[in-house]
């Protein structure tokens, strides 16, 4: 369930502040298995005028995963890397397992900004007409793996007859393994998931125990379950990176509820401003980095990852600030292909004004808007 709405109180804006499933919608909405409001460390409360001009909202609620793709999110909050960009405003979190859950959240104003999935991004803004979310910014690429169990899929081929498990119905590895059967010449409808390949929809947290009790024979699922299945005696088939040019394909995007950055672009800026820099620092010390993001894990879930576990993982993660809007457009025509998917008019998706004048404050170069080009 999705945590209730808090009304929270506005201060005035200064006057100088500016003014995939179409089909399966209702099926998706239902997929998300609940999020939890967490504390945030002490050292991501900002005092008032650490960067400056106090904002124009009292409060900011970020919603994230506890997943590795979500590394932004992890190190920003326990480094205080995005909350001493705030100047005052109270940074506050809440973390979900599932894509819907969180738009669910953003829809409803109980979360402003989220770190999530290309696929729910895609789902929310044409689900709302166009009126939910703008994407403001990357997070991640790759982390995306195809684990099996060796005594029984040795090749691709042997995958046919197979068990495999994704994350939920019409998710962004739930798209990428249908794409991948159907590109092999094998049907599977992708509603129920039965075909030449049956394809079991099994929630993160359970997929180890599924591979385990040997219900599911593999999953293509993000990291760190797939590390967690390697752990348990899995193999990996195949990175889906190398499926992408460059190896590169958006993972985590940053998404926010179009009526918050309308109020309260100041604070948007602000928090991209600390994703921004918290890319920057990940990159700089990947290893100390990694500790980061493993002690966050700790807190948000009761357990840290094992070293063999987060040290297969993370290398496999690439922070970044790019959207890469093209990889995002080639997912979603992959959901229209299998069917998930009515063709989605996604001009006015992206809004990378806020992120290209923090590069630019940073002297970092600017990112693409798909929706400039040409004109």
């Amino acid at each position: 369930m999705s945590p209730p709405h808090r009304p929270r109180r506005r201060r005035p804006r200064p006057a100088a502040l500016p003014a995939l499933l179409l089909a399966c919608a209702a099926a998706l909405a239902s997929c998300g298995y609940g999020s939890r409001a967490d504390p945030v460390p002490a050292a991501a409360r900002a005092p008032a005028g650490a960067a400056g001009t106090r904002l124009s909202a009292d409060s900011v609620t970020l919603g994230y995963f506890p997943n590795l793709t979500h590394a932004t999110a992890l190190v920003g909050v326990r480094e205080g890397l995005i909350g001493r960009e705030l100047a005052g405003t109270t940074l506050k979190t809440t973390t979900f397992n599932a894509g819907p859950a969180e738009i669910e959240a953003l829809n409803a104003g109980s979360i402003d900004i989220g770190f999530i999935g290309p696929s729910p991004a895609v789902n929310g803004y044409v689900k709302s007409g166009g009126r939910g979310l703008r994407i403001v910014s990357g997070s991640a690429s790759g982390g995306v793996r195809l684990v099996v169990n060796p005594a029984k899929i040795k090749s691709p081929d042997d995958l046919k007859g197979k068990r495999i498990a994704t994350p939920q119905l019409g998710n962004t590895q739930d798209v990428a393994l249908l794409d991948w059967i159907a590109a092999r010449g094998w049907k599977v409808d992708a509603a129920s998931g039965k075909g030449d390949v049956s394809v079991v929809r099994t929630n993160n947290t359970i997929t180890p125990d599924a591979y385990r009790s040997g219900s599911i024979d593999g999953a293509w699922v993000p990291e760190p379950t797939a590390s967690k299945l390697v752990a348990e005696g899995a193999a990996v088939l195949l990175d889906e990176s190398d499926l992408w040019p460059g190896r590169e394909f958006v993972i985590t995007n940053v998404v926010v509820s179009q009526k918050f950055l309308r109020e309260h672009p100041d604070v948007v800026e602000a928090v991209l401003r600390g994703t921004v820099k918290t890319n920057e620092w990940i990159n700089t010390d990947p290893d100390r980095a990694k500790a980061s993001a493993n002690a966050a894990l700790r807190t948000l879930t009761g357990k840290a990852l094992e070293p063999e576990v987060i040290d297969r993982a993370w290398p496999s993660v690439r922070v970044t600030d790019d959207p890469l809007p093209a990889t995002l457009r080639a997912q979603s025509a992959h959901a229209v292909a299998a069917g998930l998917l009515e063709a989605p008019d996604l001009t006015g998706i992206y809004d990378l004004g806020p992120l290209n004048r923090v590069l630019g404050s940073l002297h970092k170069p600017a990112v693409t808007d798909p929706d400039d080009q040409g004109r």
